[in-house]
């Protein structure tokens, strides 16, 4: 090539072009060996570099993917970062923001799920259809996939403000997916006799504690994060206000999770017997037994105490969690009150209850209605007399 024709060789593996583009000199190497066909390939892919230029049309990123220049002569700065360096810098900006528990799921789907099918991609490239097709072949619910999307969702709005790209492409759109109808949404309660069962072959301490799950409803997170100080004696009443996930304390995420529990019965005598345990350690109200020290999560009481006791009590497996459905039934069942099982339970209002847990309520009673008959009947009757 011609001396001044913009094109040589840079080394024994690249080949140098060099133009310039709105008044800067660019060089650009190209992973090439100089030959003499690759010198003239060379010299063409300039000479329409040039021509693009002069049309107006030229993208550099798009020619140059890898070069600093592109973020220096792109449109939009999303032309020239990919979604991986996008997430990326994303997850590492919220981590001081959210919960430890949050942001390691945050990670977790970002390096495992994101990344390798958007990874690659730049910012301004990704499109509604590119999520679409992904989510379609997801085989997990709509909640486990709106929840892969939200760092995916967090991350393009922020590049939206920081005018990294026009607009977020996933703006005012829902994942929809028809799910099959479960199986009464796992609900799986122990009989009176299975729950005899269990806590027969569970250990002093656990079985105190699961014998407390029965009869409060808590969801594991929260039991074992009870303390002392939460238990009002006087009033016998237990005071929710945290729970522990994966050893990290969280607060309630609504406020109906944050509540008080009536302590029955049965609660408070597995309480008085775990008083030997913990009681003057103070702090956490259970402890695993293997341990000594308080729990940290649903996987330790599966392990240590709760697959053990249900194989040597012979009874079906379920999970720990199935305590907090045995309770609603249990409570369903004797004919309380769905709206205070719900507030018992954390629920924001009782419809859930009824979805859920309708085949527990008992059938209307056949004199249902009679009482308030009787009573307006008496005060119609008093006021014809009174007239």
């Amino acid at each position: 090539m011609g001396r001044g024709s913009g094109v040589r060789p840079a080394s024994g593996s690249s080949i140098e072009i060099s133009f310039y583009y709105k008044g800067v000199r660019c060089r650009e190497r190209l992973k090439l060996k100089p030959t003499k066909a690759n010198l003239r390939y060379a010299e063409n892919l300039k000479g329409e570099i040039e021509n693009a230029i002069a049309k107006g049309t030229f993208d550099y990123a798009q020619t140059f993917p890898n070069s600093t220049k592109a973020k220096m002569f792109a449109r939009v700065a999303g032309d020239a970062i990919t979604i991986k360096e996008a997430l990326l810098s994303w997850l590492s900006s919220v981590e001081s923001h959210v919960e430890r528990s949050t942001y390691l799921d945050y990670r977790n789907i970002v390096n495992n799920h994101l990344i390798p099918e958007f990874g690659e991609l730049k910012l301004s490239e990704l499109t509604r259809a590119h999520v679409k097709s992904w989510t379609s072949t997801r085989d997990a619910s709509r909640k486990r996939i709106a929840n892969m999307l939200s760092p995916l969702r967090q991350m393009l709005a922020e590049a939206v403000d920081a005018e990294q790209i026009d607009k977020n492409p996933l703006h005012g759109w829902t994942f929809k997916k028809r799910e099959p109808l479960k199986n009464n949404d796992d609900i799986d309660p122990f009989t009176p006799e299975e729950q005899r069962a269990i806590l027969a072959h569970l250990a002093d301490q656990a079985a105190n504690m699961i014998q407390f799950a029965f009869w409060t409803g808590l969801r594991t997170s929260e039991l074992i994060a009870l303390e002392w100080g939460d238990i009002d004696w006087m009033r016998k009443v237990v005071r929710v206000r945290r729970a522990k996930v994966r050893g990290e304390i969280k607060r309630p995420k609504t406020e109906s999770g944050n509540r008080e529990v009536k302590l029955l019965p049965p609660a408070i005598e597995a309480l008085e017997t775990q008083k030997a345990h913990t009681y003057i350690i103070g702090k956490e109200i259970f402890h695993n037994p293997r341990t000594g020290k308080p729990w940290e999560g649903d996987g330790a009481i599966r392990k240590t105490a709760w697959i053990h006791a249900l194989r040597k009590a012979k009874v079906r497996y379920r999970r720990p969690y199935q305590t907090r459905h045995t309770y609603a039934s249990m409570m369903l069942s004797a004919g309380e009150n769905p709206v205070w099982v719900a507030s018992q339970m954390g629920h924001r209002d009782w419809s859930m209850i009824i979805r859920v847990y309708g085949r527990w309520i008992p059938e209307v009673d056949p004199r249902a209605g009679e009482k308030a008959v009787q009573a307006w009947a008496t005060s119609s009757q008093h006021e014809s007399v009174t007239a």
